[in-house]
């Protein structure tokens, strides 16, 4: 090999089409490897009958025989996952420190037949060596997301609870390093060489005796290098996008605005951080490696190179190829956020699910309850369920109103049962608020569901019966039917019997029992699929007997800061609240360290 500057300034040579073909890769877990993943543990818990989990239940499902079978499926993929990426890196370095240049495609057939060539009989055992060195070149990539990441409570309280826990894991942790030192060159050996798995592995181990702590102090130099420029970019971003959401805030006077700009700036961080984690780790044992065989004086046969088929892209190829791999990225990053915020990926898990944000009766706090423009405003203060009380007029039509006498809203002194909707819809419902909502009207459920439809917003349908309805229940049901919103909607009632026809009608309808209290076996009622319940009723208890039983838990109506933060902290599915903005504030420190709210405070 040449000097020092040479080798480094060819190891690069490919870093184009590297990063090219990572982009497109990481693109594709999103696609194809995560809903696998995600696929593979629900039809695991839907077959063994755990439809959540709690630190509870999580040792009896992890026991299950089914849930063995699962997660050894999730590894094997996983293992082919990180296989192909593993084997990615190692031939663009190889290759250009031959000063041979590849494509993303070249880069990628390789990978796919080293791959192939793992799974052989006799080339098993590479696998869990290749999943066994992970944390041994991805510690400070780990390290600073952990620093930026806020650890549950309870973590640190089973911690205390079991001592002897943290002694165990750093002599694990010991015993992995000392272990992947060893065979750290023989997923070179096997990749670059062509080498059986038993060869790679005596050739690596030969090739790193004498020199191990060497080896390990430059990948401790890479990995402290590697967390520092993670949490500097991290800072960096944070600093843009909460400058960016305050200027924004300000235009529109959108406070959630700046909140979400730093929640997405943290959502790019990380996937950047998921697409460099094997290249740099993988990276520099590739380095070492071909260090390692340039001062024994053997350099590698280089079987790799025949695998290279095809000739070099055309300029505009490579500029098409370029722009395809930085839309992957983005398009990757903006969907993993996407789905984060969303709830698309909000696996049943008591402490990995995301509590999300009801606005009761809209964003009743800014503007008039239960009318369109409380309505338009949740959406825009960006709550994720819009909450609204249903009653039927004198001609049947489904109303969007909570009182059943309409003085307090409209100050005409009349029941909703004795008012045709044409009478109700001429009412003011505005002016009560503000005189700013004058001529505001009671919407249909119709016309809320027709909102809702064509802006993907999830309502919270609570019904109210008078006892002068009729077929209520069958009502509301045909009019989501209708609406095709069967999944983005949940009936709720503080009537149980109400539930109980909602299910006699429609069993596949998702309905909530709304309670001032709790007491007893409440998960008992089989006609509640969820419970939503007053906010001073919520217990650590009821919260896991409620979890256990596979449901969810709702509470209401939750608008201060330290009642939020302990419905988070008691990690319930839903606040209902008035208060929009200060909730989704109160998600958004929950998630992350002191480090980013002391940062995010001083730029604020």
């Amino acid at each position: 090999m040449k000097g020092k500057k040479g080798a480094m300034a060819r190891a690069l040579t490919n870093w184009k089409s590297l990063a090219g073909f990572e982009a497109l890769y990481k693109m594709a877990s999103v696609i194809l490897f995560a809903p696998l993943l995600l696929g593979a543990l629900a039809l695991a818990m839907g077959i063994s009958g755990f439809s959540y989990l709690t630190h509870e239940n999580i040792g009896a499902f992890l026991s299950h025989p089914l849930t063995v079978l699962a997660l050894l499926l999730i590894l094997l993929l996983g293992a082919f996952y990180e296989m192909v990426d593993v084997s990615a890196v190692l031939f663009a370095l190889d290759q250009s420190l031959q000063d041979q240049r590849v494509t993303p495609g070249q880069i990628f057939r390789f990978a796919l037949k080293n791959t192939a060539r793992a799974w052989r009989a006799e080339n098993l055992p590479l696998i869990p060596v290749t999943l066994g060195l992970l944390p041994l070149v991805n510690t400070g990539l780990a390290a600073g997301v952990l620093a930026t990441v806020s650890i549950p409570s309870f973590v640190f309280r089973y911690l205390r609870a079991h001592p002897a826990l943290p002694a165990l894991c750093a002599a694990v942790l010991v015993l992995a390093t000392v272990v992947g030192l060893r065979w750290m060159y023989a997923v070179c050996c096997f990749t670059l060489e062509g080498r059986r798995f038993a060869d790679a592995r005596r050739q690596g181990a030969a090739l790193g005796r004498g020199g191990r702590l060497g080896d390990l102090a430059m990948l401790i130099a890479v990995q402290a290098a590697s967390s520092a420029v993670y949490m500097v970019f991290l800072l960096l971003v944070m600093a843009l996008a909460s400058l960016l959401g305050r200027s924004l805030s300000e235009i529109f006077l959108l406070k959630w605005l700046g909140a979400s700009a730093v929640w997405l700036a943290i959502v790019l961080a990380l996937s950047a951080i998921a697409a460099l984690a094997v290249p740099v780790g993988y990276g520099c044992v590739g380095l070492l490696y071909f260090r390692r065989k340039a001062l024994s004086g053997a350099l590698p046969g280089h079987t790799a190179a025949p695998a290279l088929a095809g000739g070099q892209p055309s300029r505009g190829r490579r500029r098409l190829l370029r722009i395809g791999a930085v839309c992957a990225l983005t398009a990757g990053s903006l969907t993993i956020g996407f789905l984060l915020s969303t709830g698309g990926i909000n696996p049943h898990i008591e402490y990995l699910r995301t509590t999300e944000i009801t606005a009761h009766r809209g964003a009743c706090a800014l503007y008039p309850e239960n009318t369109m423009a409380a309505f338009v405003g949740a959406q825009d203060l960006g709550a994720d369920w819009i909450e609204l009380d249903v009653q039927q007029s004198r001609d049947g039509q489904l109303v969007v109103t909570h009182d059943t006498n309409l003085k307090r809203v409209t100050g005409v002194n009349a029941n909703t049962w004795d008012l045709t909707y044409e009478q109700i819809a001429a009412l003011d419902a505005g002016s009560f608020f503000s005189p700013e909502f004058a001529g505001e009207r009671i919407p249909l459920l119709t016309d809320v569901l027709d909102f809702a439809e064509q802006n993907g917003v999830k309502l919270n349908i609570e019904l109210k019966p008078s006892g002068h309805e009729t077929d209520l229940e069958k009502a509301v049901v045909d009019a989501i039917r209708d609406a095709g919103l069967e999944d983005a909607c949940v009936v709720t009632s503080q009537a149980y019997r109400v539930l109980e026809a909602l299910k006699a009608y429609d069993e596949s309808i998702t309905t909530v029992y709304v309670m001032r209290f709790a007491y007893g076996s409440i998960d008992k009622l089989s006609a509640a699929d969820a419970f939503s319940v007053e906010a001073r009723s919520v217990t650590p208890s009821l919260v896991s007997r409620v979890h256990n039983a596979g449901k969810g838990l709702y509470v209401w109506t939750v608008n201060t800061e330290r009642s939020i933060g302990r419905m988070i902290e008691l990690s319930v599915d839903n606040i209902i609240t008035d208060n929009v903005d200060l909730a989704k504030q109160c998600i958004y420190e929950s998630r992350y360290s002191d480090l980013l709210e002391d940062y995010v405070d001083l730029l604020q």
